[in-house]
């Protein structure tokens, strides 16, 4: 049973530790397998809009990207092949640091300044993907904090669950055995009923 640490935590949240938290789990009888983070460890990403590119004057793969981060707009040299104005992507600026503790400085590729860095899925261990930047949907607020934007501080956890407990592979039953190992609340989300599109009957 795999599931996201902050779904869990959307129905029933004691105030403890991921680790703790963890340890709890397998003390319980649901013994926790892996604990995957989200993403790797970075900082000083944000949502970045590439607002125009040219070619590189001395490079047929290279792309010179004006970026904006939402208070001022940088160049960044970029190889991607799906740069292109209008999309928005995570944008490493300078001083960010991305896994692997690779800072991110002002550099010159090829005679061009870049004050930067567009990001892949895979620079950010989000997957391995890496055959051009990860794209944002259209309206990801411009400057804000990537790892805020898609939620990355969340771990996936996996329980390997014993035949004699089927009533944990719900986040519902997860939630149920979390609310009496720490004596909180189960919250369940609100669902909204989903309005019938027409009025047709069909005999049964």
């Amino acid at each position: 049973m795999k599931f996201s640490e902050q779904w869990l935590r959307g129905w029933v949240n004691p105030q403890v530790s991921r680790d703790e938290l963890v340890a709890r789990l397998s003390m319980a009888g649901l013994e926790v397998d892996s604990v995957t983070p989200a993403a790797g460890q970075f900082s000083g990403i944000v949502v970045g809009e590439i607002l125009a590119t040219e070619q590189h004057p001395d490079a047929d793969k290279l792309r010179v990207c004006q970026v904006s981060n939402g208070q001022e707009t940088f160049q960044v040299v970029c190889g991607a092949p799906n740069a292109r104005p209008g999309i928005k992507i995570p944008f490493a600026m300078i001083g960010a640091e991305l896994p692997g503790d690779f800072k991110i400085k002002k550099a010159k590729l090829r005679g061009v300044e870049s004050f930067g860095m567009l990001c892949s899925a895979a620079e950010l261990q989000i997957s391995e993907e890496n055959d051009g930047l990860l794209e944002l949907a259209i309206d990801a607020p411009v400057g804000e904090d990537i790892r805020q934007y898609l939620s990355l501080d969340d771990a996936s956890i996996e329980i390997g669950l014993t035949p004699n407990r089927g009533d944990c592979l719900s986040i519902a039953g997860l939630a149920r055995d979390v609310s009496a190992l720490y004596d909180v609340p189960v919250t369940r989300p609100l669902v909204p009923a989903v309005a019938p599109a027409h009025d047709e009957v069909r005999p049964v």
